[in-house]
């Protein structure tokens, strides 16, 4: 599928507003550049699947062996927030030309007691520039997971995946993906065996899980 003029008239504007911001410090500049040297490197294609967001993207190693018909980008960057990827959107998305976009975000921004209308602020404006690049692409935006290691906070999490799934109900091309009911147990608690020492990042059991929770979205 060869984009449009009018998208490749955008993709340019993109491009040219990233070259300006980049004269500024821009947060995990230096992951981030990183991430792209290392996709230009082993090469990629226009239309493939990107998965983006905080380290439990990032740290999902084996995403396109679980998924090895779909081209998968994995541009996940440690630590970050729902406005880190805003600023970061060009090069760990747009510039990729990707069909579809798996997003994790949000689970930093609330354990920083980001507001959670801050948050949804931040996605609107991605899925906004997501769209206007692109028209008929395909957003996943991926609840918070149940992570023991911030349960403290569990019902700012189940609020911000409360709204998280309404946006998603309201916004055309955009779906909501739960991960919190598939790590939870029969009580609805978290399940620490999940994880790794950390309690905050998911283990190879956890992953099989994740694996389980998306394969529907890879059977199209």
């Amino acid at each position: 599928m060869k984009p449009t003029r009018f998208s490749a008239l955008l993709l340019l504007f993109a491009l040219l507003l990233w070259g300006k911001t980049q004269a500024q410090d821009l947060p995990f500049e230096k992951e981030v550049r990183e991430i792209s040297a290392r996709l230009d490197s082993l090469g990629w294609s226009q239309g493939s699947t990107v998965f983006t967001g905080s380290s439990t993207i990032r740290m999902w190693k084996d995403v396109q062996s679980t998924f090895p018909d779909t081209p998968i980008l994995n541009t996940g960057f440690g630590g970050s927030k729902s406005s880190d990827l805003e600023k970061q959107l060009f090069p760990l998305v747009i510039r990729l030309e990707p069909s579809r976009v798996f997003i994790y975000e949000g689970d930093n921004d609330l354990w920083s007691d980001v507001p959670t209308a801050d948050i949804m602020t931040s996605m609107d404006n991605i899925i906004t520039r997501l769209q206007l690049v692109n028209p008929t692409i395909e957003i996943f935006l991926i609840g918070a997971k149940p992570s023991p290691s911030r349960w403290d906070k569990k019902e700012n999490y189940l609020i911000f995946n409360e709204m998280l799934k309404q946006y998603c109900q309201a916004k055309e091309g955009v779906n909501f993906v739960d991960t919190w009911k598939p790590l939870t147990d029969q009580k609805g608690n978290p399940r620490p065996e999940l994880y790794i020492d950390d309690q905050l990042h998911l283990n190879e059991d956890g992953y099989k899980i994740w694996a389980e929770i998306f394969k529907p979205f890879f059977e199209k």
